[in-house]
């Protein structure tokens, strides 16, 4: 449900630093990676200010432009209309096939409903408590905040039993000889680690059922479930990260409204159920 022009799309990260949060940045490129190569990134605030000091450490590590616009007046917001000029600026240089914008304000709406007129896709990076408008007229709309939930538990999942097992025969080997060691203790799974998983919306489900009758199944009542998402995704800005998974395979099978098969080259084809 998430494409661009294929991989080689050149993408275009505007960032609004004065809305949005440098610990997201890492996650939010995860997503991008997949769309295309991220070879635009600015970042916008009045760096005067220290509350913009994480921002500024990043941007020397990430490559990312800093854009100086001053408080020119209190209570006037200079940095959105410098990135809406700066975005026009790129949408008609015809170099960019798709948006980034990290910011949860819904001033955006009218610039992000105008690339998309020019046929250039707009990801949004926001919270969820983001104004309903704003997260309709993105392409897709990502929580940011479930994006680094969904970010974190792959971090914990990294650090499970390999490397503990490798520490704990380091620590065998440089003990001295000792008669009958006790058993090792199995390390145990995760079970601590809180469930990131969310539960699916009825609007969602209904969108995802619209989109299943409105394909051609076949003999046995399956669907390829590439075509769903397709047609899922020009109807709305949903993002499966959302509710804590990875792929739209993984959200449907969590749906007991459809069950999933796989078939060859890898395809996952849904049949509704109830």
């Amino acid at each position: 449900m998430t494409s661009l022009d294929g991989p080689s799309g050149n993408i275009a990260l505007l960032i609004d630093a004065d809305n949005a949060s440098a610990a997201h940045f890492d996650p939010v490129m995860t997503v991008l990676a997949e769309l295309g190569t991220v070879n635009i990134r600015r970042a916008y605030g009045n760096w005067s200010k220290a509350t913009l000091k994480s921002w500024a450490a990043l941007s020397i590590a990430q490559a990312i432009e800093p854009q100086q616009q001053f408080d020119l007046t209190k209570g006037k917001n200079a940095t959105d209309m410098k990135m809406t000029i700066d975005a026009m600026d790129l949408m008609a240089s015809g170099r960019v096939s798709g948006f980034g914008l990290m910011s949860s304000d819904s001033d955006f709406t009218p610039l992000v409903t105008r690339i998309r007129q020019q046929g250039i896709p707009v990801y949004g990076f926001g919270r969820m408590s983001s104004p309903e408008g704003f997260r309709r007229a993105c392409t897709r709309f990502i929580d940011v905040m479930a994006l680094a939930e969904v970010d974190a538990d792959d971090a914990v999942v990294e650090k499970t039993t390999p490397p503990a097992r490798a520490r704990k025969a380091d620590e065998k080997k440089a003990q001295p000889a000792k008669a009958a060691p006790p058993a090792p203790t199995p390390v145990p799974a995760q079970p601590s680690a809180p469930s990131i998983k969310k539960a699916v919306d009825a609007e969602v489900i209904k969108l995802l059922i619209d989109a299943y009758d409105s394909v051609k199944r076949d003999e046995r009542g399956f669907v390829r479930l590439g075509s769903v998402g397709q047609l899922a995704g020009n109807r709305s800005s949903f993002d499966v990260r959302n509710y804590g998974y990875k792929r739209l395979s993984d959200l449907v099978q969590a749906i007991p409204n459809f069950i999933t098969e796989s078939r060859e080259g890898g395809q996952v084809w849904i049949k509704r159920v109830n």
